[in-house]
């Protein structure tokens, strides 16, 4: 169960990084067509900084959650 529900939000993370990239590539391709974007950089700024959040978790889950990493973990900690 454990190792689903790990698989399950590293899906979900990749599928909103994926999403944001998409945004921003649609940004860089064809800036004039997104309407309800005065500043083109200001849209292209927070589709980053989204893409940055989930990136930063995908990272922690490898780090802090993966079955190897929590091997290395149990080292550290007192017994």
């Amino acid at each position: 169960m454990r190792e689903k529900l790990l698989n399950a939000f590293k899906s979900h993370a990749k599928g909103h990084i994926d999403k944001h990239v998409a945004n921003v590539e649609v940004y860089l391709a064809n800036p004039v067509g997104i309407g309800e974007h005065s500043d083109i950089l200001e849209a292209i700024e927070i589709e980053m900084k989204v893409v940055a959040e989930y990136h930063d978790l995908l990272e922690m889950v490898e780090k802090y959650f993966d079955q190897e990493q929590m091997l290395d973990l149990d080292e550290f900690s007192p017994n």
